[in-house]
């Protein structure tokens, strides 16, 4: 699905023995700080991927936009609660930008990292593995929030999508899914030995999670019986939350309660089964 870029080992700051002989990089790393010296060379490296960029950041705003282009897809539809369809893609668009960005992009890069060594040999040198393992973490889960922005801002002014009309319960269902995408895909990063695997694996997982956020049938138009199952995964539950809280409601404590226990038993999961090496 998205293009794994290929791993390079990061800008560190320290010393060659005289103080004389700093690098430019090495000079901005002390400047600036290791972990943030880090952060931005990441972020170069992310934005210089344009697959990666387009997967990320156009992707689920193109799909929003292809169909809403179907003219059926803007009639209200009393099976899905008396809004369009392309109302329900909406939030769905937004899903698919955090799935994307942690699931399918970010476990290949932190993957490549420890299969070449890379995390390893920072092990002995002043910015430490986690610096980079937080950078991957902050890059993508900014690219994610973006992407959702992006989403939600084309579908208002191109097809009058209504923004959420209870923004303080839509913006803590947004950071709980980012939360679990993002830990998802620290779990497939720790169980995934090559970046190969974690390609498979993550493509292995996204599709699935796609389903649950209705993005081929929406979970509004779910059977009764699907949707209470669709419901018990983090995806499903962030939809039906999105989707109360686009609707005006506050979203119900029994989804935003089984995000927070996925969040939290993902993240437990990939801090016990991370390895450097």
């Amino acid at each position: 699905m998205t293009a794994a870029r290929t791993p390079s080992t990061p800008s560190t700051s320290g010393s060659s023995g005289s103080s004389g002989s700093s690098t430019p990089s090495a000079r901005t790393a002390h400047r600036r700080g290791p972990a943030a010296a880090v952060l931005a060379a990441e972020a170069r490296l992310f934005l210089r991927e344009p697959a990666g960029v387009f997967w990320i950041l156009v992707f689920p705003t193109l799909l929003l936009v292809i169909l809403g282009s179907i003219p059926a897809f803007r009639d209200v539809k009393e099976s899905l609660g008396g809004i369009r369809t392309v109302d329900a893609y909406g939030q769905v668009s937004v899903l698919i930008a955090l799935l994307t960005a942690a699931v399918a992009a970010m476990p290949p890069v932190i993957t490549g990292y420890r299969e070449r060594g890379i995390l390893r040999r920072m092990s002995t040198t002043p910015v430490r593995p986690g610096a980079l393992l937080g950078a991957q973490i902050v890059l993508h889960g900014a690219a994610a929030l973006v992407s959702a922005a992006l989403s939600l801002a084309v579908g208002r002014i191109v097809f009058d999508v209504a923004l959420p009309r209870q923004p303080l319960g839509y913006l803590l269902a947004l950071v709980l899914a980012a939360l679990g995408a993002l830990a998802l895909g620290a779990v497939i990063s720790a169980l995934s030995r090559t970046s190969k695997i974690a390609n498979g694996v993550g493509t292995g997982v996204y599709f699935p999670m796609m389903f649950c956020v209705g993005t081929w049938v929406p979970v509004q138009a779910m059977p009764d019986a699907l949707a209470r199952v669709v419901g018990w995964t983090p995806f499903g539950a962030a939809a039906e939350a999105f989707g109360e809280a686009s609707a005006g409601s506050w979203p119900g404590f029994g989804h935003l309660g089984v995000l927070a226990v996925w969040v939290v038993a993902l993240l437990v999961a990939a801090a016990r089964w991370f390895r450097w090496e």
